[in-house]
Formats: structure tokens, sequence, C-alpha cells
């Protein structure tokens, strides 16, 4: 082989052209990203301006583009350089594949003279131009009807050959109250539904569920595509024959042929399938005689003679059908069928009820038909002439509408609390002679309306209740009437809210709102509180309701609960009055006189006087009406000094209450002048405890000295009494003689306030007291007692009564 050398000027020369032209050839790649689905001639990119190139030269320098496709969708310009659309170009077409969401066109650009060669990449950007779709146009499901709530099942899910955004985003379903979606994503990104059953499904209601199925991708504006579902449900055994009627009444002529049909029983199974295959049968209620007389077939129910008939032998047979299905768990069904068997000696007319229409409204309209019946008569001539009629007494009347057909219409308006139902008789009778006949009764019912107002026996009731009552005991039943029937007359009872002393009907009274029991929820007093007035409705549950209202006085009766109060005289410590009274007092003049106080009502406050213990009957007597102890003779020598009285005061309650004073009383020999302490005192609350009331009677006793010494500066200043509680009542002492005249007590009461007046003179003066007592309060009752003699002052600190409830 021979060698060819080269000189090495040459080689360096082929050298830098080689070299020049692989520098020539470009190796970067330039990027351009348009829109799929361009119009043709849209201009891409300028690539003479984009790659430095001179315009001029491009056709001289032989500009070529080529494309690693199959189909040529770019060209050049090669007058302006640009780079444009010559075909539309389809994403989804162009690129098959969905693993990546990028999708490029490579193009080579090459250039002669010197030879370069550039790389363009055009990325093609989808758009939402796709709708998504179902690879079915149908998806049919079958479940059954027994499925639990909650099952889910799989559906087809919908592809979009968009990508990204423009993809499957979520499903909608239509509106359904069985069945709802549930969204869910796969690993590949992909979106699909599950059907749930929210709702149990019944068959018999909806054997099929036609839904539809919308996907719908994320593009704007959105694009969607939709699937018919369709879900049979699958029939389980869940429904029992049913017979037409419970009780057939069948009558049948005798000597009727064998083989002759009675009946042909169909009772309906809503079930599909074996489930809904019947076979019928005798129960073992079903007597020998009756099984002997009638042929019972089980596959389709028919009744037919199978012995002879005779009316004289046997005129009714009762027999019991049972129905049973062929599901896995059978069920099964019953009725009851009797069968009259009529005689044939004549034919009778027969009357024929085509329809009629029970239950009825109450308040139906007149002219309104309730029945169609016909009538008719196998014999001929005046044997066949039929006339139909009802009784006279009924709020119906029979219209001809056609050849021996009537119509029942109302004639009257009807009440159902006046008459629940009619036993109506249709009475068909021939004209042969004798006239035979025969009739057939329809019981029409009537609905009721809610047309009548619940009733109280009573437009006003009175109740008494005894204070002390035990809270929530039932003080009275108020119960009322209405006619009407199921929720027209069930009745709710209510109390119509009202205020008292800011306090609602309703803190103190309680209503059972089912049978208007009333119960008082508060433990009432007389003496605060003694009466109430209120209504109470009582409301049916009619559509719309009525209702009426009663008017309740609650009275509170008093009891006999507050003893007797000893308000004079006065007590300063404990239960035991000191007196003094000359020896020489007269025969019938006034020792004392006992006072007490009673807050129950007038029967229970009437109080009466009594001796407990006396020393001698014969030396002092006490009116058991106003209290006074009188002298009922002088005093003399073989007296006692000292005389210890005890009174006791009693109410008029039952039991009695009572209190009781002991007055220690003793004779001196030295006259006394007496002094009477008139003192007008407002009733105050006590605000004060125990202790501050031992404290005042301890400062006043430590005080005697200086109330003797400003007593006469007090009287003359206080003249009237101070209106404020919070002013210390003032005190007037008025000089009385001894055996002045006794004035008279009057006591005067008004509801929770009692306002008393008491003018009573004692052997140490006139006491006057007056007092507005709540209940509940305490009064109090100054006075300054007065010693023997005209110009001693009293021997005691001024003391207060105190009256606890």
């Amino acid at each position: 082989m021979q060698t060819v050398t080269m000189d090495p000027i040459k080689r360096y020369v082929l050298l830098g052209i080689l070299l020049s032209l692989i520098r020539n050839i470009s190796t970067s790649v330039t990027h351009y990203s348009i829109p799929e689905e361009m119009k043709e001639g849209s201009v891409v990119a300028n690539l003479a301006a984009d790659l430095s190139l001179d315009v001029n030269t491009l056709n001289q320098r032989k500009m070529r583009l080529d494309i690693i496709a199959n189909k040529k969708y770019l060209d050049v310009n090669k007058e302006t350089g640009e780079l444009y659309i010559i075909e539309k170009i389809d994403r989804e077409y162009l690129c098959t594949s969905k693993s990546s969401a990028s999708c490029y066109l490579k193009l080579e650009i090459t250039l002669e003279n010197p030879l370069r060669i550039f790389n363009i990449e055009v990325e093609i950007l989808d758009m939402n131009d796709n709708a998504p779709q179902f690879r079915r146009d149908a998806i049919h499901l079958d479940i059954s009807e027994a499925t639990p709530k909650g099952e889910r099942f799989s559906l087809s899910n919908a592809v979009d050959p968009d990508v990204g955004s423009n993809s499957v985003k979520t499903y909608h379903l239509s509106e359904s109250e069985h069945f709802n979606i549930e969204i869910q994503t796969g690993r590949d990104g992909s979106k699909f539904a599950e059907l749930i059953l929210k709702k149990t499904l019944d068959r018999e209601q909806q054997a099929v569920h036609n839904l539809i199925l919308t996907a719908v991708d994320g593009g704007t504006p959105a694009r969607s595509g939709t699937v018919s579902i369709v879900v049979h449900v699958l029939d389980t055994n869940d429904n029992a024959p049913v017979f037409d009627k419970k009780l057939y009444n069948i009558q049948i002529l005798e000597n009727s042929p064998i083989g002759s049909l009675v009946i042909n029983l169909n009772a309906k199974d809503l079930d599909e399938g074996s489930n809904s295959d019947v076979t019928y049968s005798y129960s073992l209620y079903t007597s020998e005689k009756t099984q002997e007389t009638f042929n019972l077939n089980p596959s389709t129910g028919e009744i037919t003679v199978k012995g002879t008939l005779n009316y004289e032998d046997f005129k009714i047979y009762d027999m019991e059908v049972i129905a049973t299905d062929h599901g896995a768990s059978s069920l099964s069904g019953q009725c009851t069928i009797k069968i009259l068997v009529e005689d044939m000696n004549d034919n009778h007319p027969e009357i024929s009820v085509k329809s009629f229409q029970s239950p009825v409204s109450e308040n139906i309209e007149l002219d309104t038909v309730i029945a169609v019946v016909s009538v008719s008569d196998k014999d001929s001539g005046d044997n066949g002439v039929v006339d139909l009629h009802i009784p006279h007494n009924m709020p119906f009347r029979l219209r001809e509408s056609s050849d021996n057909y009537y119509e029942l219409v109302v004639s009257e308006p009807l009440d159902r609390e006046k008459v629940p139902e009619y036993e109506i008789t249709f009475t068909v009778t021939d004209r042969g002679s004798p006239p035979l006949s025969d009739n057939d009764t329809m019981t029409l019912e009537l609905l009721d309306v809610n047309d009548n107002v619940p009733q109280f026996p009573q437009s006003f009731y009175t109740i008494r209740v005894m204070e002390n009552n035990a809270p929530g005991a039932l003080i009275s039943s108020l119960t009322a009437f209405d006619p009407d029937l199921h929720e027209n007359q069930y009745l709710v009872y209510f109390i119509i809210e009202k205020e008292i002393a800011n306090t609602s009907m309703s803190m103190l009274f309680s209503i059972n709102p089912e049978n208007g029991n009333l119960y008082a929820l508060k433990t009432f007093d007389y003496e605060i509180e003694k009466d109430f007035l209120f209504h109470i409705e009582a409301r049916d549950s009619g559509s719309p309701p009525l209702s009426s209202n009663v008017t309740v006085h609650i009275i509170i009766v008093d009891q006999n609960d507050n003893a007797p109060v000893i308000v004079s005289p006065w007590r300063a410590h404990g239960s035991v009055v000191e007196e003094k009274i000359p020896r020489s007092t007269d025969k019938g003049s006034l020792v004392a006189k006992v006072i007490a106080l009673d807050t129950d009502s007038v029967h229970n406050s009437r109080i009466t006087y009594q001796f407990l213990q006396v020393p001698d009957a014969t030396l002092f007597s006490l009116d058991q009406y106003n209290g006074e102890i009188r002298t009922m003779r002088m005093f003399s020598y073989r007296d006692q000094r000292h005389h210890r009285l005890v009174v006791v005061a009693k109410d008029n309650g039952e039991p009695a209450l009572s209190a009781t004073v002991t007055i220690k009383l003793s004779t001196v020999e030295t006259a006394v002048k007496a002094y009477s302490d008139m003192t007008e005192v407002p009733l105050e609350y006590d605000i004060f405890s125990d202790l501050n009331l031992y404290l005042v009677i301890g400062l006043g006793s430590v005080s005697f000295l200086l109330l003797i010494t400003i007593l006469v500066t007090i009287v003359l200043k206080c003249q009237k009494p101070k209106a404020s509680k919070a002013a210390p009542p003032c005190r007037n002492s008025v000089a009385s003689e001894r055996n002045s005249t006794i004035a008279d007590s009057t006591l005067v009461s008004n509801d929770a306030y009692w306002y008393s007046l008491f003018l009573a003179e004692t052997r140490k003066g006139k006491l006057v007291v007056r007092q507005p007592v709540p209940k509940g309060s305490r009064y109090i009752v100054s006075s300054i007692p007065r010693g023997t003699g005209l110009t001693d002052t009293s021997d005691s600190a001024a003391s207060t009564l105190q009256y606890p409830k």
C-alpha cells in the first residue's frame, strides 16, 4: 500500500480550516415556549435577531430548518428571519405520553458559507382544550337492598389528555338521598370517585336509581364530562304476601255445581323472583268439613266448590287461608273467608255497591257522592222490577243516575261529635207477590275535624289552699273536654303568664300540660298573701289549634299558726309583772288590763282571757273578752298583801294557741296618785339583734338616773311622732287619774298589713300604740312606767317590747 505524505504546511492549513468549521457549529440551545393550538401564520420568534444573523444573507447562506417530528409544524421566513407556524400544534397528539408535564419540539437551523448549526427547543404549553371523558357511557352497579349504609363502591375514573391543572380535579354527583361520593387521589396524582351508600335501599319503593357523575377539570374555563350511573337494587325477601282484605264475605247459591268458582284469592308480594312466588294452603283452624266442601288451588289461589251445598244442612263456612312465598326465609300472610250459602227457593233482587267512599270528613260538602250502587233481579216482569231504599232518618238521599244505578249523596250537614258513624243499609225490593228483598249495609265512618273548642266544666274556679302547704303538692285538677278525636282532642294546659310583685305565676304554680293537674311550687303564708287570680289555657293539638281559658282564683286559707302575744301590761323581764294597788281600792276598780294580739285571720285571732291561777276567786274578776281585771270587793285586813294572778290569752283556732302573763299584785297602805303615760310609737322593722337589744336594756338600766333628769325635757320636745324609721320613738306622757273611764280597743286588719289602735287605761295610765305590722317584722312599744306618789318618776328604765314572728 502506497503511503501518501502531506506537506506539513498544507497539513496545518487543513487543520485550521477544520477548526474554523467546528467553531462555526453552534452547540448552545435556544428555548421558546408557545401555547398549543396557535393559528397558522402566528410568529413564534425572530431567529435572525435572537441568533445575531444578517437577514440579507439568509438566502445566500441557504438557511434550512429541520424538525425532529413526523410533521413540519414550523418554518422560517428567509426574508425576515421569523419563525412562524405553518400547521396547528396539538400538544396531546405531539406528546402522547403524560409521564412528563413538559412537551418540546426540537428544531435545527443550518447555514452555509460558513457552516453554522443552531439547536432550538420550542416548548408546547398545554391549553385546556380537552374535556374529561369516561371510558364508558354508563356504569351499572348491582346493590342489594340489604346493603348497610356507609358501603363504598368503586367507580371508573374520567381521563383528560390535558396535564397539570387542566386535568381532572374533582367529581360531582347528581342530587340523591341515597348516595354521595368521596374523591380519592391515586399514586400518579389522578382523581377518582367512590360511591357511598348513605341511606339503605328499598327495592319495593325504587328498584333502579339513575345518577349522573360529572368530572370537572381545573382549567379556566373548566371543562366537564359526565357518565350515567345505573344502580339496580337487588331484591331480598323482606315483604310478606298480603291479601286484598283480611276478611272476605262471600255468598254462594245452594246447589251450585261442583267446580263453581267461589273466589280467586290474589295475595300480592312486593318482592320479585322466587321471593314473590306464592303458595296457598288452609290453616289448621279450617275445619275438615270446610276442606271437604271446597277445594283450594295451591298455585292460583282459586277456591271452587268440591262438595254439595245444601242451605238447610249448612249455611256458613269459615276458612283461613295462608299465602307463603318461596324466599330463603319464607314469609307468609293470611286471610279469613266466610262463605254464606243462599237459599234458592226464588230469585232475590240483588244489590251491588260499585264504589263506597269511607271514611269521609265530617265537614264534607252537601250533594257529595258517597257511594254508587246498582240493583238487579234475574226475574222478569214485575218480579224483576226493583226499588232501592235507605233509612229515612239519615242525612243522605238516593239519586238515580242511570238505569238501575243510584248515587248516595249527602243531604244534610254531618257532625261526627253527634253521630260518629252511619250504618247505611241499602234495601232492594222487587214488586213481586209476595215481594222479595235484599239489602247491603255499609259502614260510613266520619273523620274528625278540629271544629270544637276545649271546654272547661266551669268558667271560674275558686280553689282554697291551706297555708303552710307542702311545695309541689297537688291543689286541684282542671280538666277540659274536647269532643274531637285524636290530635284534635289531645289537650295541652298552660298558665297564662302574669306577674305579681315582680314574681311570675310560673314561679308560684305549675300545671301538668297533659292532665291539667295544678301544683303549688311554694309554701304560702296567709299573713303575707291571701289570694291569687290568674288564667289557665287549654289548647288542643289540631291544625290550626283551638283553645279556651278559665279564670282560677286561689284563696289561701288561714291556719292557726300564730300564738297570741301579750303586749300589755308590759313585762320588762320574763313574764312576771309587778303592780301596786292601795288597800283602800273600791269595789269594781280596774286593777290591770291584759291586751294580747294575734296576726291570724279574724276567726283564729279572736282572743279570750281566763285566770289560770287566782289566790282568791272572790276578790278579783277577769272579763274574758277585754282582759280587764277588777276588784269584786274591797280589801279587808284578812286579805294577803301579795297576790299572784296568772292570766292566759287563748285564740279561737283549732287547736287553740295561747300566751300567759303573771301579775304580782302588792297592796300598799298609802294612796297612790297614778299618772298615765300615753306613748304613740310607730312600728319599726327590727334592725337590732338580740345582743343589741340586751345591750340597750343594760345601758338603759345604767343610765337610769340620767333618764330621770332629762325626762321632763323629752316630754316637752316630743309632742309628735317622727316619720323617719331611723329616728327614735318619742314619748308623750299625759297625767290621768287612776279611776278614769276605760277606753275601748279597736283592731283593724287589712291584707298583709294590719293597723291596730289600742287605748287602754290601766292602773298606771293610758297606753296608745299605733302599729302598721308587716308579716315577719317586730314592733316596738316604749313606755315610761311610774311608781307610787305624785312626784315619783319611773322606778325602771324605759322598756321595749318586741313581737317576733
